[in-house]
């Protein structure tokens, strides 16, 4: 009934381990995914970063020290990425969730792992290379507000950039550009393959669609999708039905949906037709995709230290 559907791990494995880090993208890997998804962000430095905010998040991120003495910009939590450079962001801890409210799902079973540091992309690109994950393609997310430009470098500087260092590793070919903001899509175009449109009920506006407006495509998402040059619609799950899954095939554009973390709903959700899930918890879809036969993505073997067995 259904060939493939791919198994997407969300900023790595964000219910297991911390988000958009090192050791979280690795575990994600250890389990098996089709598609390692993470966020980049852009520092004050022009450095490439791996964060989901473009405010440096209490939730995620602490603060340890300083990066100069007597730094004007510290506290760095609460900032704007965009206004840090490389220096100050990878004094934040990322390892521990700090959660702002006690029912935060995340706290209870993601595993803490203290003193790691934000990643940049090329860090990201050398421990995929260094883990042999050549059948993992990279969804790399760019964050960027276009409501809020002051927050946000600017957009053909920020494609370009993550163009650049994805070829410089050779993994072009193996990985894809995801954006809220369609602009971005649109200049992604001609560079390369993959490109996601991604869509919330927040972002279905002439402001995030690249100046179109649902109303002149008949309210079809992913005739607006194709419109900008996207190759997959990849909107929130509870805009997920049989219309919008029909009409994506009327486009040729396959349905990766987000974030699915109860099995009974990606269960539906394949039955719908989507092409893949994006989850933050690999594990319960991997035992999902075996009850029903699915093919299952191949496990990346960690790095070993040299001399371990």
């Amino acid at each position: 009934m259904h060939g493939y559907v791919e198994l997407h791990g969300h900023r790595g494995a964000r219910g297991l381990r911390p988000e958009n880090t090192l050791p979280g993208l690795a575990f994600a890997l250890e389990l098996g995914v089709d598609a390692l998804e993470f966020d980049v962000a852009m520092s004050a430095d022009g450095q490439l970063v791996l964060t989901h905010d473009l405010h440096v998040s209490p939730v995620t991120s602490a603060d340890t020290g300083m990066a100069t003495p007597g730094d004007e910009m510290f506290p760095y939590v609460g900032k704007p990425v965009v206004a840090l450079t490389l220096p100050q962001l990878r004094t934040l801890d990322v390892g521990v969730r700090l959660p702002q409210r006690p029912e935060d799902r995340f706290a209870l079973t993601q595993v803490p792992l203290p003193d790691t540091r934000m990643p940049t992309l090329g860090a990201v690109l050398g421990l995929v290379g260094a883990l042999g994950a050549d059948d993992v393609r990279l969804n790399v997310e760019l964050k960027s507000d276009p409501v809020r430009p002051d927050l946000c470098p600017d957009p053909r500087r920020f494609v370009t950039e993550v163009v650049r260092e994805l070829d410089r590793h050779d993994r072009l070919s193996r990985s894809a550009l995801l954006s809220f903001d369609w602009r971005l899509l649109e200049i992604a175009g001609p560079l390369i393959e993959r490109r996601y449109a991604l869509v919330e009920r927040d972002t279905m506006t002439p402001e995030w669609m690249n100046g179109i407006r649902l109303t002149e495509v008949g309210g079809d998402l992913a005739a607006a999708a194709a419109a900008v040059g996207a190759t997959t619609l990849s909107p929130d799950r509870v805009l997920v039905d049989e219309a919008l899954i029909a009409g994506a095939a009327r486009q040729g554009l396959p349905v990766v949906v987000w974030t699915v973390n109860e099995p009974d709903e990606a269960a539906r959700l394949i039955d719908l037709g989507v092409a893949g899930v994006v989850t933050d918890y690999p594990d319960r879809m991997r035992r999902l995709w075996k009850a029903r036969g699915l093919p299952l993505p191949r496990p990346v073997s960690p790095l070993r230290p040299v001399g371990a067995p």
